[in-house]
């Protein structure tokens, strides 16, 4: 195994000490693992009605047009033979988890955006993993073949430039952008390509001429904050120049990523029955907790999203006195927020969307929970936790509430 010589200043690609560490259509390649007979074939991640959202295209898919965030309706439109395939959430946090393990395992220093990538700061893994090219080249292979997916990597000195650099990787292949190629590399580049630079802020600069991230860097850094703002000028100056604004991003272990966990459903007819919108909500809190448990958490504030025909939607959150992973506690807690809607709304009111989420994260191990008196020693949490294990071993069908059955 090379290494940097002690005391010498790493250049070319061992300067490119932030690796941006990107599955390759995540929810996609989990589901074609476990159904190899769709490999070929345009499939994409979503709602089972036409009114649901797409949640993760295939490449062979992405070649009709088809992308993330696409109605289904509009999708088939575009790709007649369209496979539409439900998400299996349970099946997503696992590969997450055990994706994040081996990151963990070449480094403290993980920073998670999403279930599907992450920022690696190796600069002090040299020593026992080798220079960041080889980490990148280990960590690909561990994950095609611990996890049956591909995935892409960008490395460079920063992190903003290490997410363009995976860009350039994509799909299933590893991209460096060192410290002296920024400028030439980043130039030509649309300023919109810039991590963090959004359309409105796109259209504000093509009003005065810039167009690319040559032109942004040509531009003083004042005219930047007169056309943007303070703040937002000084952002976009210094991506321009490859840099991270505000400098370093504070980091955190690989486990203590989540910040909420959360699943909705777009109905394929408006439910105007309250029983039946408490069943939808009751799956999606089935759903949502079996996650939890799956991953580890317990949840301190659930949240509620309803969306009505024409299309307002409303978002309602409850706290917990304690927090839980428990399906019966977090239900009782999602009937509340939505009895007291239904009050707001002067009774039942037809829905078309509804949604269930967690936040306020913690590590449900070492949580003790709260005895309430007359209870008995073992209770839902026991049941749970029985039916994730029928669960894992025969499907998640095996088992569901008497209430959905049917």
């Amino acid at each position: 195994m090379s290494a940097v010589p002690p005391g010498a200043e790493p250049r070319g690609e061992d300067a490119c000490t932030i690796l941006h560490v990107d599955m390759d259509a995540f929810y996609a390649s989990v589901v074609i693992r476990d159904h190899p007979e769709l490999r070929s074939r345009p499939v994409v991640v979503a709602g089972g009605n036409e009114r649901g959202v797409i949640l993760c295209a295939t490449y062979p898919a992405r070649a009709y047009g088809v992308h993330s965030a696409m109605p289904v309706a509009r999708a088939r439109r575009l790709c007649p033979d369209l496979v539409v395939v439900s998400p299996d959430f349970g099946a997503f946090a696992q590969v997450s988890t055990a994706v994040l393990d081996a990151f963990a395992r070449v480094t403290p220093e993980v920073e998670a955006l999403s279930q599907e990538e992450a920022f690696l700061d190796v600069r002090g893994s040299r020593r026992h993993a080798g220079r960041p090219r080889e980490i990148a080249e280990r960590l690909r292979a561990q994950i095609h073949d611990e996890q049956r997916i591909t995935c892409s990597v960008g490395m460079a000195a920063t992190r903003s430039v290490a997410k363009l650099a995976s860009r350039r990787a994509k799909p299933d292949g590893i991209a460096a952008i060192p410290p002296e190629d920024v400028t030439r590399v980043l130039a030509p580049l649309d300023a919109g390509d810039l991590w963090g630079v959004g359309e409105k802020t796109r259209d504000r600069l093509r009003r005065i001429g810039l167009e690319t991230v040559g032109d942004l860097v040509a531009t003083p850094l004042a005219l930047l904050q007169a056309t943007l703002g303070q703040s937002a000028g000084a952002h976009v100056h210094a991506l321009a120049h490859g840099r991270d604004p505000g400098g370093p991003s504070p980091k955190f272990a690989a486990h203590e990523r989540a910040r909420s966990m959360g699943a909705d459903r777009t109905l394929e007819a408006d439910l105007s029955s309250y029983d039946d919108v408490l069943v939808e909500l009751l799956r999606l809190t089935v759903k949502v907790t079996s996650r939890m448990r799956g991953s580890g958490f317990a949840a301190r504030v659930v949240t509620v999203r309803l969306r009505y025909p024409d299309r307002t939607t409303v978002t309602r959150s409850r706290t917990l006195a304690d927090p839980s992973d428990v399906t019966h506690d977090l239900y009782a807690a999602v009937v509340g927020i939505y009895d007291e809607q239904c009050g707001r709304d002067g009774g039942v009111r037809a829905v078309r969307l509804v949604g269930v989420r967690v936040s306020g994260l913690q590590r449900s191990a070492g949580l003790q929970p709260q005895l309430r008196l007359g209870e008995p020693d073992r209770g839902w949490s026991d049941a749970d936790r029985a039916v994730d294990r029928v669960r894992e071993r025969f499907g998640k069908h095996a088992v569901s509430p008497a209430t959905l059955l049917g």
